[in-house]
């Protein structure tokens, strides 16, 4: 028989992880309080959460969403880090955390709906941000148009030269 707590408690996860398309397991033993608040501060920076977890009721609370695939991997120490939002800040800002932090352990992650493994989570912390890339398109199609209108003004330009040149001669010829 669930107690009230543990109903609410399901209840409470269930809504958080509601709208999630991004969460990564980790395993956290080893880690401080302290640590474990700075992780909490450099995700909530992705626009994330870092949530510990008891497995059990993590598995009732993502039963039937898109995070359901984590369910089977819930064992041990489960920390959860999740996100509404983009996945690639998510990933970077774990891998920050564990280059100073080797205890924290990336066990698995479900992006988009596809079940990835640590490797995959750190090609995908490799990646730039979504801004980045924007930035990097608009620059390549910023590019050939500039160069486009260079050349059609080209021809104006010179034109303005020559007669600027020939006005010049017929001022000192008279």
């Amino acid at each position: 028989m669930p107690t009230q707590a543990k109903v609410e408690s399901v209840e409470s996860l269930k809504k958080q992880l509601g709208g999630a398309s991004t969460a990564v397991l980790t395993e956290y033993r080893g880690l401080s309080v302290r640590q474990l608040s700075d992780l909490r501060k450099q995700l909530k920076g992705a626009a994330a959460q870092y949530k510990v977890v008891k497995n059990r009721l993590a598995r009732l609370a993502v039963k039937g969403s898109p995070l359901d695939a984590l369910g089977p991997h819930l064992k041990g120490p489960t920390g959860l880090a999740f996100t509404v939002q983009d996945p690639v800040a998510v990933a970077k800002a774990l891998q920050v955390f564990v280059k100073t932090n080797p205890q924290l352990q990336i066990r698995l992650g479900l992006v988009e709906g596809k079940v990835v493994q640590p490797a995959e989570l750190k090609a995908l912390a490799d990646l730039p941000s979504k801004e980045q890339l924007r930035s990097q398109i608009v620059g390549a199609v910023q590019g050939p148009m500039a160069q486009l209108v260079s050349l059609l003004q080209a021809p104006l330009r010179e034109l303005v030269y020559v007669l600027e040149a020939r006005g010049k001669g017929a001022a000192e010829s008279a």
